[in-house]
C-alpha cells in the first residue's frame, strides 16, 4: 500500500493523536466524573472539527510540496474531507446506539465520559487493524471492491427499514451471553467495572456497558471502513479521516444526546448515503464518480434530512 503522504506527515499525525488522547485521558480526567453540558460538548466538538480542518490544510500543503501540483493537492484534500464527513456522518448512527445502551442501563451521565474515552481507544486500534487488512485485500484482490459495495448497499437498505422502528436491547444476543457467563451487581459502584459483593468480585453494570460499546465499535468499523475505501485507496487518507472522526466522538455524543429527537430522520439519510457509496464502489470500473460530486451528494443528503427533521415532528408525536 503506497501513500502520497511523506514520512514527516505520518509522524505529525501520530503526534497529534497521542497529544489529543493525552488531553482526553489525563487533563480532562482531573475533572473527575461530572455531567457534560451542551455548551461544553459544543465547544469541544468545534475544537475537534477545527483541528481536523487544520490538519487537512497541512496535508494539502504537504502534497503540493511533495508533488509540485496544486491540482493533486486539491484532489487529495477533497478525498480527506469527503472521507472525514462520511465517517463523521456514520458516527451519528453509532452515537444513537451508545445513547440506547446508556439509557437501557440507566448509566448516570457523569459516568458516561469514562466509557466513551475507553471506547475511543478501542475504536482507533480496531480501525487501524481493519484499514491495514482492508487495504491489503484491495491491493491483492480488486474484486473485493464489489463485495464491499454490495455489503454497503444491503446495510443501507436494512438501516432504512430499521430507521422507523423502536430500538431495543432486550433481545441482544451479546447482552444475553454476558449475563449468562458473568455475575453482575444490581447497582453501580462509581466508575468501577468490578465490585465486591458478598465477598466475591463481580462485574458492575458499567462493565456490561463497556462490553456492548466495544461490540458497537466492531459493527461500526465493519460498516464504515468499506465506505471510505470507495473514496480513496490511499491508506494515509483512510486512516487519518477515520481517526479524526473518532477523536471528536465523545464530545459529539453529549452534543447529539441533547438534540437527538430533533433529527429523527437522520438515519434515513445515512441509509441513502450507504447505498450511494455502495453503488459508487460497484460502478468504479464503469464510471468513477468524481470526489467533489461524492462530497456534494453526501452534504446534500445530510443537510436535507436534517432540515426535514426540523420541519416535521417524529411519528410518535403526530396526531
Amino acid at each position: 500500500m503506497q501513500s502520497i503522504a511523506p514520512l514527516w506527515l505520518w509522524l505529525t499525525f501520530v503526534a497529534i493523536v497521542l497529544i489529543s488522547l493525552f488531553i482526553d485521558f489525563v487533563v480532562l480526567r482531573k475533572q473527575g466524573a461530572h455531567d457534560i453540558g451542551v455548551k461544553e460538548a459544543l465547544n469541544w466538538s468545534l475544537v475537534w472539527v477545527a483541528l481536523s480542518f487544520l490538519f487537512n490544510g497541512l496535508f494539502w500543503w504537504a502534497v503540493k510540496d511533495t508533488t509540485g501540483s496544486s491540482e493533486m493537492a486539491n484532489e487529495k484534500s477533497l478525498e480527506f474531507l469527503t472521507g472525514y464527513l462520511i465517517e463523521k456522518s456514520l458516527a451519528v448512527d453509532n452515537i444513537f446506539v451508545f445513547l440506547l445502551i446508556f439509557t437501557y442501563f440507566a448509566v448516570p451521565s457523569a459516568y458516561q465520559k469514562r466509557v466513551l474515552m475507553i471506547g475511543i481507544i478501542g475504536a482507533i486500534v480496531l480501525r487501524t487493524i481493519m484499514i491495514l487488512v482492508g487495504g491489503w485485500l484491495l491491493a491483492e484482490f480488486h474484486w473485493i471492491l464489489y463485495v464491499f459495495g454490495a455489503f454497503l448497499i444491503i446495510t443501507g437498505i436494512k438501516m432504512w427499514w430499521a430507521a422507523g422502528q423502536e430500538p431495543s436491547l432486550d433481545d441482544n444476543p451479546a447482552l444475553k451471553l454476558l449475563r449468562r457467563v458473568l455475575p453482575v451487581s444490581k447497582s453501580f459502584d462509581g466508575e468501577k467495572f468490578w465490585t465486591i459483593e458478598n465477598g466475591k468480585k463481580i462485574a458492575t453494570p458499567l462493565f456490561m456497558v463497556i462490553c456492548l460499546v466495544a461490540l458497537t465499535d466492531v459493527i461500526f468499523a465493519v460498516d464504515s471502513i468499506p465506505a471510505i475505501f470507495a473514496i480513496t485507496s490511499d491508506p494515509f487518507i483512510v486512516l487519518t479521516s477515520n481517526v479524526f472522526a473518532i477523536l471528536g466522538l465523545r464530545a459529539m455524543y453529549f452534543l447529539l444526546a441533547a438534540v437527538a429527537n430533533k433529527f429523527h430522520l437522520l438515519n434515513y439519510g445515512l441509509a441513502v448515503i450507504l447505498v450511494f457509496i455502495g453503488g459508487k464502489m460497484c460502478l468504479i470500473d464503469v464510471y468513477k464518480i468524481p470526489v467533489h460530486i461524492s462530497l456534494g451528494v453526501v452534504v446534500a443528503i445530510l443537510a436535507g434530512t436534517m432540515l426535514l427533521s426540523l420541519r416535521t415532528a417524529p411519528a410518535q408525536q403526530k396526531g
